[in-house]
Formats: C-alpha cells, sequence, structure tokens
C-alpha cells in the first residue's frame, strides 16, 4: 500500500518535525482510516529507510497521522511512503 506525504504535524506556532500527515491511496473515510493504525512506514532518502508508525486518524478524509523515529527533511513533502 502506498501513501503520499503531505505535510508535517503543526499548530499555529510549532511544526513537530517526526509528525508527518500521510494521505493513503484508496483511503476516503475516517472508518477506513482507523484501520490503519498500528501499521508500519517507511520512507526512502536514497541512502537509507526512514521507518515510523501510524499512529491515528487525521481529519475526516482517510488522511492518517505517523510518528517517524527521527526528524523528516523538508523534501519529504508530495513523496511517497510505503505502507505495510
Amino acid at each position: 500500500m502506498q501513501g503520499t506525504i503531505n505535510n508535517f504535524r503543526r499548530s499555529r506556532k510549532r511544526t513537530y518535525k517526526n509528525h508527518m500527515v500521510i494521505i493513503v491511496e484508496g483511503v476516503n473515510k475516517k472508518e477506513d482510516a482507523q484501520k490503519l493504525v498500528g501499521k508500519k512506514v517507511m520512507y526512502n532518502t536514497g541512502k537509507k529507510d526512514i521507518t515510523g508508525k501510524i499512529s491515528s486518524a487525521h481529519g475526516n478524509k482517510g488522511a492518517v497521522r505517523a510518528i517517524f523515529e527521527t526528524g523528516m527533511p523538508g523534501q519529504a513533502l508530495g513523496q511517497k511512503v510505503k505502507i505495510e
């Protein structure tokens, strides 16, 4: 299963560098996004893989929130991730 990194998780004054909002292909409802909680997420930087875990649904349109082990680079926005 694949997804696209949409943005960092953020608030008005703070950006969480290792939390990302991911849009998953084929998931359009919050109920379907809830089923993905706990799955692994992998982003390939070219040199190594940065792994993370889906923590919760984000919004009502099927996006999920993932927490990665390290901070993500800004170049990751709009890139594909693999969900297992």
